[in-house]
């Protein structure tokens, strides 16, 4: 499937930001399973400082905002065809050791709650295991746009069993590390045929799965990733893979607007 992806997310503020930096990862990159034709990074009221490649390989932009910056806007405009392969990733090239991913993090910590949802899991056959998993997650923790912020932990989603695909994704991911399954957080578009813009970035997990490779799981829609799915970047949490992160100084009223489309072409 071939598909047009159009982001802009718009930062505001009632007085000028002094000085800025952010990281952008919103670079997708063509592997066997997608093909970028064509992708562009753009912004308005922004200096691209550096461009580089971090630990996690994830592309990453460093931009400085202009001084006196009342309004500062990142653009992303792309084409990338990709693949169905029901999920398993088939040329996954990286240095990081798959130990690596087994570590917990501030928002994958392994709790009791963690704990007691994984000792409900007993399939022996390893990928049918995270299927049930995958569909143990979905029923606890109902998606709800609004109901969580970006520094919930996976246990603060069990213990008020709601979220967005961010916690879902956290949760899915601390309990296959309990399962001593090496797992990652993916950041990345999704086509819904249903809807024409979309507020935010998706998010799902991967796992790696030994004899398989990297195998994806979406727990907000209950299945692999197929042709729909557009990766951008990974990391052991939403932390290292968030689209765009940094530090300010000045803007007072910071509002924001993120408006994305994507098509099928």
């Amino acid at each position: 499937m071939k598909l047009k992806i159009n982001h802009q997310t718009k930062y505001r503020y009632e007085t000028p930001s002094l000085q800025g930096l952010q990281q952008i990862r919103l670079a997708a990159q063509s592997t066997a399973d997608q093909r970028v034709v064509d992708w562009h990074l753009s912004f308005e009221n922004a200096l691209s400082q550096a461009s580089y490649f971090d630990h996690f390989e994830n592309k990453v932009e460093l931009i400085s905002f202009m001084p006196d910056a009342h309004e500062i806007t990142v653009n992303i405009t792309g084409t990338v065809e990709v693949s169905n392969t029901a999920g398993i990733l088939r040329d996954a090239r990286e240095q990081a050791p798959k130990w690596l991913y087994l570590r917990p993090g501030p928002l994958t910590n392994i709790g009791q709650r963690i704990k007691k949802l994984v000792g409900g899991v007993k399939q022996s056959d390893p990928l049918a295991m995270l299927h049930h998993l995958m569909r143990l997650i979905h029923k606890k923790i109902n998606y709800q746009i609004g109901a969580s912020n970006v520094r919930w932990t996976a246990e603060d989603a069990l213990k008020r069993k709601v979220g967005v695909c961010q916690d879902q994704a956290h949760v899915f991911i601390a309990s296959a590390r309990t399962l001593e399954f090496p797992a990652r957080y993916v950041s990345g578009y999704l086509f819904r045929p249903d809807t024409d813009e979309q507020s935010a970035m998706h998010a799902w997990a991967e796992v790696h799965v030994s004899g398989l490779g990297w195998v994806g799981f979406d727990v907000a829609n209950c299945i692999s990733p197929d042709d729909r799915y557009v990766k951008v970047a990974v990391g052991l949490d939403y932390d290292d893979a968030a689209p765009i992160k940094g530090v300010q100084r000045g803007g007072k009223s910071e509002s924001q607007k993120v408006v994305i489309k994507v098509s099928q072409q």
